[in-house]
């Protein structure tokens, strides 16, 4: 059987991916685990989120399902942070006999629950109408998550995963300062790297897989095999680690990007690729914002922003000039998009004027007088107008992405890229 979890969490603390390691270990009793678990991270620019937005998978060898479906809903009803009003745990299990006749609709549910808006009512009558067993606690929106990620493990080769090594902290510890050798994560990724990402922000010289929150997660290892992660993981040094669990996600995958056409159809809530040309030059904001906008070939605008976060990524937006043509990644709030990504495609020309050069001795000449153009005294010279140069830009065309530091769960770093039409420019 299929057993899928979400919404145990609350930005208090725990973690649903914890409560999947947990479950790894103690279905064990009741039957053999088949395959790794799944984390699938949803749809990010929705507002209900704890953290993350991640739900979790598990697939269950067993002749006695009713004894899973006990044990796995007293541990949601134990662990999950049902105090929190923003905590709605849902769970869903599905027997092996319905995988055929639910894996195309389930795929289709993990698809929109990644880049659509999904509503709670919906989710429940997909369970009602496919017959699946359910519990869903307070309004239930966890529901959504458990779904998706079924789809997920019903369809493991249907999709971009990557994987993770998630390392838990002692229960004692949690809530409390984490104990870590920073300069370990930064040997794991000098030994692994781009094999895995987003260990350390070299930039930045920042360890960003390390959370803050108080959850029970000491640190989490992205990679492209759980042999790499494992390996890095081995380089960490740091305090206990209570269990460990290695995930397949679509972290990293940029699953939740639609194509936009044109800025009409942008809606609020979604993530897209959007390409259009600079029509406003980037301006900071108070607070170290960087805004700029974009149009559409039918006239369409939409601010862009890289926010004070991205760092570093400020300093390249602020180089944009109006006329450079540009596809942007990112997601959209409030009418504006978040960048991830930016590919810059074709610069405009930038001007610069100067006096001419004198033809004779080479000096540049001198206004002789407003409206008389210049000249040149020494050599008796004269010419009607300054003289047009275009300038080189400190930019160039190619592939940029925010730093480690700033990056979504779910936005594609360029160390996955295999392109070779243009040049990538990894944020290190």
């Amino acid at each position: 059987m299929i057993i899928g979890i979400d919404d145990t969490d609350s930005n208090e603390g725990m973690c649903t991916t914890y409560l999947g390691a947990l479950l790894l270990e103690e279905l064990q009793e009741y039957g053999n685990i088949e395959t790794l678990p799944i984390l699938v991270r949803l749809n990010p620019t929705i507002p209900y989120k704890t953290r993350g937005n991640a739900a979790v998978a598990l697939k269950l060898k067993t002749d006695c399902p009713e004894k899973v479906i006990a044990h796995v809903t007293s541990r949601i009803e134990e662990l999950a942070r049902m105090e929190c009003e923003k905590t709605n745990p849902g769970a869903v299990f599905i027997q092996e006999k319905d995988y055929e006749r639910l894996r195309p609709v389930l795929m289709s549910f993990l698809e929109d629950a990644v880049k659509e808006v999904i509503e709670i009512e919906t989710a429940k009558d997909l369970i009602s109408k496919l017959g699946i067993a359910s519990k869903g606690y307070k309004n239930g929106r966890g529901l959504i998550g458990a779904l998706a990620a079924c789809g997920a493990m019903l369809n493991p080769e249907g999709w971009d995963f990557t994987f993770e090594h998630l390392a838990y902290r002692q229960k004692e510890r949690w809530g409390t300062q984490r104990s870590v050798d920073k300069e370990s994560f930064f040997e794991a990724d000098r030994e692994t790297y781009p094999k895995t990402w987003d260990t350390v922000d070299l930039t930045n010289r920042l360890v960003v897989c390390v959370p803050h929150s108080a959850d029970p997660v000491l640190f989490g290892i992205r990679g492209e095999s759980p042999e790499i992660v494992n390996k890095a993981a081995s380089f960490i040094r740091a305090e206990p680690v209570e269990r460990f669990a290695v995930f397949r996600t679509n972290q990293g995958t940029d699953m939740h990007l639609l194509p936009a056409q044109n800025i009409a159809e942008i809606r609020d809530m979604h993530s897209y690729r959007l390409e259009g040309q600079v029509s406003a030059a980037p301006e900071t904001l108070e607070g170290g914002h960087v805004i700029f906008a974009i149009r559409d070939r039918e006239g369409g605008e939409i601010d862009c922003a890289a926010f004070e976060p991205t760092k570093n990524f400020r300093s390249l937006i602020r180089k944009l000039v109006p006329g450079d043509l540009v596809l942007l990644s990112g997601s959209v709030t409030s009418g504006t998009l978040n960048i991830e990504k930016i590919e810059i495609k074709d610069l405009a020309p930038v001007y610069r004027e100067e006096n001419p050069e004198c033809p004779v001795c080479g000096k540049h000449m001198k206004s002789a007088g407003q409206g008389q153009g210049f000249r040149c005294k020494k050599c008796e010279t004269h010419s009607l107008s300054k003289v047009r140069f275009e300038t080189e830009r400190n930019l160039e065309p190619g592939v940029y992405e925010v730093p480690p530091c700033a990056r979504r769960h779910l936005a594609k770093p360029l160390a996955r890229e295999k392109r070779r039409d243009i040049k990538l420019h990894p944020a290190r």
